[in-house]
Formats: structure tokens, C-alpha cells, sequence
């Protein structure tokens, strides 16, 4: 039956989200961890996992999980009934079937974001694939709980039916406009040349691309050729895309209407009124974040002890000196590092600044990040 303090096993420890959660299980559940990645010669062995373990998870390349999982159902020859094995990769119907192929409890995980700079899954979106819980299932309660993600439970046929849109054919849109971007450099020039520009839309779209085009290759690959469902999508994006540049070419006043009918009317009776207005405020909202951090009227500031007052004590300083705020944003450093960001009015002396950083810094109450 499950433990309240199970050891647990990662199979590619090594990796990022292998670290990750490797720290979760440590520093948030006290739970003893040990794991198993070829990149780390260090790690312990599969024979170790297999007869430790109590909880298994899987993270590894999309593409070779489910292989991996049964590798390790022949290897474990039955031991591993009673444990519990879990998957956190991108796509779920195989991890999965491979998974209840074993004689453990089973579930598949597929957190909605890259291993984020926080502690936890706090404002991300975790989904959660409950296959065979039995024994397990108040613990798996329990981390879901410590995760502190917004959680949406599915089946995984319908996991990678969504991800086919949320991922794959998002992930592609931007892809294709990185390559559209690349073609028409010499004419309009490169994206650094092309930001003063911007618009709001423009710049989320960038920092979507060079999101992707930042982080490692092979999940992006994987999210696109391990998905059944990827092809279809794409094929209609294609078409629509298609339709689109034919009747801009068209061009004249029955393209325009049919460009009216098809892809203004009939999307926007399709989404529906709540969904367009949510929509439409998140926009806004996003809009006024990306304005606020392109101010170079501010200062990035951290709070090196996290304790209740501490805001209130660094507000405290900005008021004895005269210094009204405009904005106020929390976020982490490339180092995980987390920080405010405030903005001011135009009407703010550099002087004024200048000395709530002296004091920040002498007091200990903050410290005053570069750029």
C-alpha cells in the first residue's frame, strides 16, 4: 500500500525537469530521492531504482519513454506491484499504456511549462492522467497538493488530442514566423531592427519564438513527430493559412468579404462571448505588463529575507523619501532570484532613487539589481 514518506525514484535525474524535481521532492516534501541518468555517472543504477524505489518517475526524452518504461517493467519482472510509476512527458497515450503494462499503480503527469525558477507549480497548469491508483491515490493527493498547481484531470487520449493545439500547433505558428522573419530580414530587417516598431502582439509573438528557439530542441522536435494527433492539426492550419493568402491575393471585393464571413464572423461566433472577452481583457492585461517593463524608469529590487513585512518595510523607504510608484511587479532573476520590479513617475528625480538604493542597501532591507 502507499507510504506517507515513499523514496523516490527519477529515471533521468540528470535532465532539467529531473533536477527540478528532484529539489521538489527534497527541500518541499522532505522525501529521499535517488536517480538514474546516463549523463550522470555518478547516479545510481537502474537495479537500485527498481528495488528501492517506491515512487518511479519518468523524465525523460518523449521519445524514448515508453520504450524506457517497458525496459524497466521487464527488468523489474513484477516487483514493482504495489509501487507506484509516474511520467511527466509532453505526450501521454504511450507513457501511459506502457506504464500499465508494468504491475504498478499508474499516472501520468504532464506539467504545462518548462521547470519553472520557483519552488513549486504555483500559476502553472499541471495535467493529470490517473490511470491505476488504488493504495496511492491519497498520496498522489498529497503532491499535487505540494505542488501547488492548477490541476485539470484527463484521460490521455484526450491529454494529446489538446496538446495537438495548445503545443504543437502554437509551438509551429511561431516556428513559422521565426522562418518568415529570417526570409524577409534583408527587406525589412531583423528582429532587433524591426522591435521599435512593436506592438504589443508582435513582441508576445517574439518572445513566444525565442522562447522555443532557447530551450532544448529535442522536446520541441518531439512535441511536433511524438504526437499522432500533430499531423492533422497542422494540416489545417496549413489550409487555413492557404485560404487566407488566396483571398488576399484575390483581393478584391469578394475576398474581402469572404475574409469577413470565414475568418472574422465565423471565429468569433465560435469562441463565443465569454471566451472573446477573457480573452480580449487578458490581452490588455499582458499589454500594460509588457509597457510597464519597458520603462527604463525603474529599479529591480530583492528581498533577501521572505518574511511578512518585508514589502511593507521597502514601501516604507520609497514613502520617506518622496518617491510616489506607478507600477509594481514581482519576478525572478535568470538565477531564480525573486525580486520586484517598480516603475515611477516621469516627475522622479534620479537623486530621490539614488538615495532609496543607499538606503536599501545600508538598512539591509533590499538590494538594488542591476539593469
Amino acid at each position: 500500500m502507499g507510504k506517507t514518506s515513499p523514496v523516490i525514484g527519477i529515471v533521468g535525474s540528470a535532465g532539467a525537469y529531473g533536477r527540478w524535481l528532484r529539489a521538489f521532492f527534497e527541500t518541499r516534501m522532505g522525501l529521499r530521492v535517488i536517480g538514474h541518468d546516463p549523463a550522470d555517472a555518478a547516479s545510481e543504477s537502474e537495479e537500485a531504482l527498481l528495488e528501492r524505489a517506491d515512487v518511479l518517475l519518468f523524465s525523460a526524452p518523449i521519445r524514448s519513454t515508453p520504450a524506457l518504461i517497458d525496459r524497466y517493467a521487464r527488468l523489474s519482472a513484477g516487483r514493482e506491484a504495489g509501487k507506484l510509476w509516474l511520467d511527466v512527458t509532453s505526450v501521454k497515450a504511450e507513457p501511459v499504456a506502457a506504464m500499465l503494462r508494468s504491475h504498478a499503480e499508474v499516472a501520468g503527469l504532464h506539467p504545462m511549462s518548462a521547470p519553472p525558477k520557483s519552488p513549486t507549480l504555483k500559476g502553472r497548469v499541471l495535467v493529470v492522467c490517473e490511470a491505476r491508483l488504488s493504495a496511492w491515490k491519497p498520496w498522489l493527493d498529497a503532491l499535487l497538493a505540494a505542488l501547488e498547481a492548477e490541476c485539470v484531470r484527463a484521460a490521455p487520449e484526450r491529454h494529446d488530442r489538446a496538446m495537438a493545439l495548445v503545443q504543437a500547433m502554437v509551438h509551429a505558428s511561431h516556428l513559422a514566423q521565426a522562418g518568415v522573419l529570417r526570409g524577409q530580414a534583408g527587406l525589412a530587417g531583423t528582429l532587433a531592427e524591426l522591435m521599435p516598431f512593436r506592438s504589443a502582439s508582435f513582441e508576445m509573438d517574439a518572445a513566444i519564438a525565442a522562447r522555443i528557439l532557447s530551450l532544448n530542441p529535442a522536446i520541441y522536435e518531439d512535441i511536433q513527430f511524438g504526437n499522432p494527433h500533430a499531423r492533422d492539426v497542422l494540416r489545417g492550419l496549413a489550409s487555413q493559412l492557404a485560404r487566407l493568402a488566396a483571398l488576399v491575393g484575390q483581393g478584391d471585393d469578394d475576398a474581402r468579404a469572404a475574409f469577413r464571413a470565414e475568418f472574422l464572423d465565423a471565429n468569433r461566433d465560435a469562441f463565443g462571448a465569454p471566451a472573446l472577452a477573457d480573452g480580449n481583457y487578458t490581452f490588455e492585461r499582458l499589454g500594460y505588463l509588457l509597457a510597464d517593463l519597458s520603462d527604463a524608469h525603474t529599479l529591480s529590487i530583492h528581498l533577501p529575507e521572505d518574511r511578512p513585512g518585508s514589502l511593507r518595510a521597502l514601501l516604507h523607504v520609497f514613502e520617506r523619501h518622496g518617491v510616489s510608484i506607478a507600477s509594481l511587479h514581482s519576478s525572478r532573476t535568470q538565477a531564480g532570484e525573486l525580486h520586484f520590479r517598480l516603475g515611477f513617475n516621469s516627475g522622479t528625480r534620479p537623486d530621490q532613487l539614488a538615495a532609496v538604493a543607499e538606503e536599501l542597501d545600508r538598512t539591509g532591507i533590499g538590494r538594488v539589481l542591476p539593469g
